[in-house]
């Protein structure tokens, strides 16, 4: 059975969602099935048809929450350091064209968004950084072209 690395921050996070899911969202539509069915032929009745549906949703990420909760790994990045990139560690690049600084932090796929400054260990940027310490270049293939970093920083909070 695969394992899936994540932080202790990221673990939380589906075991709320999880929870939310399971006992509020699955009771409230339940009822808004119950409600829909009232109001006569199922068959040409949109609110049910579309109250079925996202119970669909609702039971399929519930789902896969339960399936990545018992195959989470979780890596308690507090007990984590050194002067490699790891999975937790929060890496400051610089970008050797325009010179633009950017931060991210390694984290499981699971709980990887760009927007917040997360990647997964995954991806092909943190998949190029690891290993590798402050003042190392780096060369990431991106959909736009190779993109070249150095490494300025590394960091463990």
């Amino acid at each position: 059975m695969e394992r899936y690395p994540m932080t202790p921050e990221g673990f939380e996070a589906l075991q709320v969602e999880h929870k939310q899911l399971t006992s509020v969202e699955r009771i409230k539509i339940s009822r808004e099935i119950e409600v829909a069915r009232e109001h006569g032929d199922l068959r040409e009745n949109a609110e049910y048809h579309a109250a079925k549906e996202r119970q669909g949703q609702i039971e399929a990420r519930i789902a896969h929450l339960e399936g990545m909760i018992s195959r989470a790994e979780v890596i308690d990045d507090r007990q984590l350091g050194g002067d490699r990139v790891r999975f937790g560690a929060r890496v400051y690049l610089e970008d050797m064209d325009s010179g633009e600084e950017k931060v991210y932090r390694i984290v499981g796929s699971e709980e990887a968004d760009v927007n917040k400054g997360t990647i997964s260990v995954t991806s092909p940027v943190a998949r190029a950084l690891i290993n590798h310490e402050v003042g190392d270049e780096v060369r990431v293939k991106a959909p736009a072209g190779v993109r070249a970093y150095e490494i300025t920083d590394i960091q463990w909070k």
